[in-house]
């Protein structure tokens, strides 16, 4: 028996021959999972309870009842992830170029099978199917960064139209001097909230345009994003406002390289810092520490000493719309988006608060084996929730 550790998806292989599946199973189960069927129909079942796991098809094209060819058709249609391999014996031209085009194939393999050949073909299968399979990652990390995005730019242009409408009302009235302060102070936020959704902008629009909106592959000639230079970067860019930049202290426990998408994790810090920062706003001795940790898993934590979070709405952050900053046009989505974002990864957030001694919130990012640890320390799975 093999050592080698197989991948996360099956082989699905699909001949009314006994023999040939026999064959086909014995010669490559020491690499993948494989899945036998004897016709079509019963690769359908095994698809409606199996279809996320099956990476490859492997299909004869002359079977009983429905050939080859109307299976990979109909699997095209309903399981367009899945890799399709036709094989046959017969040298008819014409059902092999109706196949080949109406089907999607992915290659075709002649008969008598030479497993060594065959062994080559799925080995390319899998890595065009796991090449998908990241490309979809990155589309859904994408769309939840993009409406993350507008969630955050929601939030302070909500609260510019509240005060410029504040401003647009007062406008032809006569001020006394606290009235004059008010303005001010309005004039300022709108200022600050503005300056926010610009850097935004202007930071996701550079890094999308850098990289021609698809993550860079792994390979020779590919920059590292480290998460100390990754918050060195946030915290030059922010709009802070008045003091908020002397609250914050960095300390670096141990760096880590940043293997999901940068600009994706910079929004979600700078998301999380700006709930940091609001929370603090007050506060006698306002603190912001950022800590940057690589072990045992790594992680970058972010500790207020605000006046934290009741037990009943912390927890419910990760899963329904609930704010404390409604009257400021939060609707309670910045953090559902940040921990859907991090998941998406391959990470999550973790939230600890206490009322009155502040709130610690942790982004979690997958260690070198692609697990993150679970609360209470044990390795956990990574799921991937979008």
């Amino acid at each position: 028996m093999s050592d080698t550790i197989q991948p996360p998806f099956s082989i699905l292989f699909v001949d009314d021959d006994q023999m040939s599946r026999h064959h086909f199973a014995r010669a490559v189960s020491d690499d993948y999972r494989v899945h036998l069927a004897q016709g079509a129909d019963e690769a359908m079942v095994l698809l409606k309870e199996l279809g996320p796991e099956i990476a490859v098809l492997v299909t004869d094209f002359r079977m009983p009842g429905r050939d080859g060819g109307h299976l990979l058709r109909e699997v095209a249609q309903a399981y367009p992830q899945i890799v399709r391999i036709l094989v046959t014996a017969y040298a008819d031209k014409d059902m092999l170029l109706q196949t080949f085009n109406t089907g999607d194939l992915f290659r075709i393999i002649e008969k008598p099978l030479r497993m060594d050949s065959v062994r080559e073909v799925l080995k390319q299968a899998v890595a065009r199917y796991a090449e998908r399979e990241t490309r979809q990652q990155r589309l859904l990390a994408m769309d939840e960064t993009l409406a993350f995005l507008a969630h955050e730019l929601n939030t302070p242009l909500a609260a510019i139209s509240l005060f410029a409408r504040s401003v647009e009302n007062d406008v032809a009235q006569e001020y006394d001097p606290q009235r004059q302060r008010e303005i001010g102070a309005a004039a300022t936020s709108m200022l600050n909230n503005a300056q926010y959704c610009l850097t935004l902008i202007s930071s996701f629009w550079a890094t999308v345009h850098k990289s021609g909106g698809q993550q860079p592959a792994s390979g020779s000639g590919v920059r590292e994003v480290r998460a100390a230079r990754l918050l060195a970067t946030l915290l030059d860019s922010y709009p802070f406002a008045g003091l908020q930049r002397e609250w914050i202290d960095v300390d670096v426990h141990g760096d880590f390289v940043v293997h999901a998408m940068p600009n994706c994790v910079a929004l979600v810090l700078s998301s999380l810092m700006s709930n940091a920062l609001r929370a603090l706003d007050g506060c006698p001795a306002p603190s912001l520490c950022i800590e940057v940790i690589s072990e045992p898993e790594p992680e970058i934590r972010l500790r207020d000493n605000g006046p934290g979070i009741a037990p009943e709405v912390k927890a419910r952050l990760l899963l329904d719309p609930v704010t404390t900053h409604a009257g400021q046009g939060g609707h309670g989505m910045g953090m559902i988006f940040c921990n859907r974002i991090m998941q998406s990864f391959g990470g999550g957030l973790r939230i600890e608060s206490t009322l009155g001694e502040g709130t610690t919130v942790t982004m979690r990012f997958p260690g070198s084996r692609g697990r993150i640890r679970d609360a209470d320390g044990e390795q956990a799975s990574v799921t991937r929730t979008v």
